[in-house]
């Protein structure tokens, strides 16, 4: 896993209780936050799934 994998799952789990606060207090606004944190995190997670298959390609020849 590399950094921007972690990074992207830690963004990921911040956002999705994020957005379970929100419903609890009643805050759409907490709720959309979470969700945006929730999109952040999944785009950074790919941008290192990404990251790590070229490392593998290059690595392999």
């Amino acid at each position: 896993m590399n950094k921007d994998q972690a990074t992207g799952a830690a963004k990921k789990l911040g956002g999705k209780m994020q957005e379970e606060m929100g419903k609890l207090v009643g805050s759409k606004h907490q709720q959309t936050e979470g969700i945006k944190h929730q999109i952040e995190g999944n785009v950074q997670e790919t941008v290192g799934d990404i990251k790590a298959a070229v490392k593998k390609v290059k690595n392999a020849k």
